[in-house]
């Protein structure tokens, strides 16, 4: 981990606690959170999509953290102890696991707000000024001390962190925000068909990226209000934002660059095609998530394993791959690999090919296969010959998935409905 007398680590961060939201499903995935929580899902060769929000806190001096599970949960909780669990809680350190434990209520979490609400002596116990709420299932690097000053700047009671984005990309997708010149909130909508559009940026709304600052006082306190309407569903983004904003000080912080002062780097990998376009941006020669940088690293758990292998160098049978990540333990033996990302332990037999696909780990690929913009699932083994991404209709009958744009899922349970 960073080194603390490396960076600045300023009062603000210290008297913060974060709370990572990680219990979502991902149905919009399909089968590949049939097993997982979406923030469990494998991301850019070596991490998990939770290593992203967990890393930013590491990184910006928060290390009290709690992470709220709930949907399928093992996978998770198995790599966040494995790969979290070496703060030193006599120093005040820690990243906690926080399942639904209904202490406050019989019920799992009913929403984001009720999360928050059933471990509410938790955050009371901590006594921390300031409260960040992070969701779990986002690509991005971002310092939450910049956000924490312009939240205790503005006076505001909450900040929600957003980002510009284009209002079709925003449409059906996202909440938004209308704010004045000084970017307090004055309307709040969730996933509206038209979002509405900035003054000073036509074509472009301002999309919530699930992250909130709050003062604990005040937090606490809408919580219990909010627990006690049962005409609530709970939801920060459906009840809590739209009944706050008229009668307190509620602010956006607008996630940018500073260096270029343009919207900084963030995705939602919540689709099947988002989440193979944001893997396949990675093998780019300038991609605009930079993973090798020093001084904002990305920390995870991985078991230790050797390095890539590339093997045979016959004409026909010769084992290489070219504008792609190969992470370690994979053996490309014989085979081509291009515009490809494979993750840890992956086996390429001789006379393969593939483009444009990202392949989970602990998958083997026999000899003949030919794979074109496929997300190939942990753990599968592709027969000898199998075709896939060339012929979508043939795809379909064998019962992969196909999105629409043309993206296919491989999974366990599909291969072997084919064998079967």
């Amino acid at each position: 981990m960073l080194d603390p007398n490396s960076r600045f680590v300023s009062r603000l961060t210290r008297d913060t606690v974060a709370l990572v939201l990680a219990g979502g499903r991902g149905s919009r995935l399909h089968e590949l959170t049939d097993w997982r929580a979406k923030p469990a899902l494998h991301f850019g060769g070596k991490f998990r999509i939770i290593d992203f929000p967990l890393s930013n806190c590491v990184n910006s001096g928060i290390r009290r953290v709690g992470i709220l599970t709930q949907y399928k949960a093992h996978s998770l909780i198995r790599h966040v102890m494995h790969g979290w669990s070496h703060f030193k809680s006599e120093l005040g350190e820690y990243v906690e696991i926080l399942p639904a434990s209904q202490r406050f209520s019989p019920n799992w979490y009913q929403g984001t707000a009720d999360a928050l609400f059933q471990n509410i002596d938790i955050i009371a116990e901590q006594k921390p000024k300031y409260v960040l709420v992070l969701s779990g299932d986002h690509i991005y690097k971002m310092d939450y001390g910049s956000m924490l000053a312009s939240h205790v700047e503005s006076g505001a009671d909450l900040t929600v962190s957003c980002i510009e984005v284009p209002v079709e990309e925003a449409a059906g997708a996202f909440g938004v925000m209308t704010v004045d010149d000084n970017n307090r909130i004055k309307k709040f909508d969730e996933k509206p068909k038209s979002p509405t559009e900035l003054a000073d940026m036509p074509g472009h709304t301002l999309a919530s990226m699930g992250n909130y600052i709050f003062n604990t006082d005040f937090l606490l306190d809408i919580l219990q209000k909010d627990a006690q309407d049962p005409e609530s569903e709970h939801d920060f983004g459906k009840n809590i934002i739209p009944e706050i904003i008229n009668t307190h000080n509620v602010f956006a912080y607008r996630f940018r660059d500073h260096d270029t002062n343009q919207a900084s780097y963030w995705r939602d990998v919540g689709t099947l095609d988002s989440f193979w376009e944001a893997n396949m941006e990675l093998v780019s020669p300038d991609p605009a998530l930079n993973l090798y940088q020093d001084e904002w690293p990305i920390w995870t758990y991985q078991k230790q394993l050797p390095p890539a292998k590339f093997v045979f160098d016959d004409d026909g049978r010769r084992g290489y791959a070219v504008d792609s990540i190969v992470s370690g333990g994979c053996i490309v033996s014989g085979g081509r690999v291009k515009n490809s990302l494979l993750f840890s332990n992956v086996r390429v037999h001789s006379f393969s090919d593939m483009d444009e696909s990202v392949i989970l780990p602990e998958v083997e690929i026999h000899r003949n296969v030919k794979l074109k913009r496929v997300i190939v699932d942990s753990e599968c083994e592709i027969p000898d010959g199998m075709v896939i991404g060339y012929d979508h209709d043939h795809d379909r009958e064998r019962g992969f998935r196909v999105t629409k744009k043309g993206v296919v899922l491989v999974t366990r349970e599909m291969l072997q409905k084919i064998s079967g």
